[in-house]
């Protein structure tokens, strides 16, 4: 294992895999030629360049082929579980990728070499339709909106008839569900239709979800960039059967969201106590959207004594496991406070944990040898 300096001063591990490259085939599919990418490039006015986040390792390994990439150090033995750098065929598999995910757009308004990409545009309101085409979404004074073309796409379907178009329906959503306030909820009729087991039919609830989610692709909000000086708000959403958190933060005396995240409960995550349920959904929170809580403070607004509960010496099990991996976030927890946006109004419809427990009497049967004349033989 050798440690080589980046050019922004981050470390980059890399590791001898000399044997390993001659005995694995190799993958033919050809690179882009770079003659042809600057031809392509060039006359253009604009261009934004893109070097993609940890790109190689993007992509999972297959579960057999792990244990291939072992690396032994002083204390232990690892192996990759994601694709590493220094792999034979890691640059022909992303290739493929990009050319895959971008087959619309390459030689049109983008150029991709490997993990290394530029968009080009003949001027900058051109440039500006490019990036939200590429990108999925719209950049502007206002903030982050939704992609005007995709919100009307999904407005303009009728009701799903099969489960073809429902996929169809639900894999266009999810391009747009951080614009999506507590879309686990909503979405739940539909899904249960994706379920193997399940017969299709389309019935009253399904319609209302899809009407309601309709209504908020007719005027998605509009969301911000995180200021990183400001700490970021967290609220909270429990139901029954999903689990949803909403990032934003104070400007100006609002409350202007960043980030809607929302996703259905497993099987047995539907039977946790609330305040299990209520970690983990900021727990889910923290995974989903690690680099905001990595680079901010985090105020988490909640009513019920999760604080409390996930600062016990004596827990145990999942719970224990969850306050680890939050502690190395800087969190804190305070009484939630009115909401100052009407787009967050979702969320006022939170569960309280006493809403779940409602006060009744208990009547105790005991076999008499402890009574009021005291304790029998």
């Amino acid at each position: 294992v050798v440690l080589v300096k980046k050019s922004n001063g981050k470390w980059r591990m890399c590791t001898d895999y000399i044997d390993l490259n001659k005995a694995c085939p190799k993958d033919a599919y050809p690179l882009p030629c770079i003659d042809r990418l600057v031809d392509g490039a060039s006359e253009h006015a604009i261009f934004s360049f893109l070097d993609t986040y940890s790109s190689y390792n993007q992509i999972k390994m297959h579960p057999a082929d792990e244990e291939k990439t072992a690396f032994i150090t002083e204390n232990a033995n690892f192996c990759y579980k994601v694709m590493s750098f220094g792999l034979k065929n890691v640059g022909a598999t992303y290739q493929r990728l990009m050319d895959k995910v971008f087959h619309g757009q390459i030689g049109q308004n983008i150029e991709i070499y490997v993990d290394d990409m530029v968009i080009k545009s003949n001027s900058l309101a051109e440039h500006l339709t490019d990036l939200a085409e590429i990108f999925g979404f719209m950049l502007s004074a206002r903030g982050i909106e939704a992609n005007r073309d995709k919100c009307q796409a999904l407005l303009d379907m009728r009701s799903p008839s099969n489960l073809k178009e429902l996929q169809r329906f639900s894999g266009r959503l999810v391009a747009l569900s951080r614009f999506l306030p507590r879309l686990g909820d909503k979405i739940n009729p539909m899904t249960k239709l994706l379920w193997k087991a399940s017969v299709f039919s389309w019935d009253e609830h399904c319609e209302i979800a899809f009407t309601a989610l309709k209504t908020i692709l007719a005027t998605p909000p509009t969301l911000t960039k995180p200021d990183p000086l400001c700490p970021i708000l967290v609220y909270l959403a429990v139901s029954e059967e999903a689990i949803s958190s909403v990032l934003v933060q104070e400007k100006e005396g609002n409350q202007a969201p960043i980030y809607f995240v929302s996703r259905l409960q497993q099987n047995s995550e539907t039977r946790y106590q609330l305040i299990k349920k209520v970690a983990l959904g900021l727990v889910h929170t923290s995974r989903r959207l690690r680099h905001y809580f990595q680079s901010h403070r985090i105020v988490v607004h909640i009513d019920c004594p999760i604080a409390k509960v996930l600062c016990k010496p004596e827990l145990a099990g999942r719970m224990m496991a969850w306050s680890m991996e939050l502690s190395q976030f800087d969190i804190t927890f305070k009484p939630r406070g009115p909401i100052k946006a009407q787009c967050l109004a979702d969320f006022i419809n939170e569960l309280h944990p006493h809403g779940q427990f409602e006060e009744q009497w208990w009547t105790l049967h005991v076999d008499g040898s402890s009574n009021s004349q005291g304790s029998g033989a």
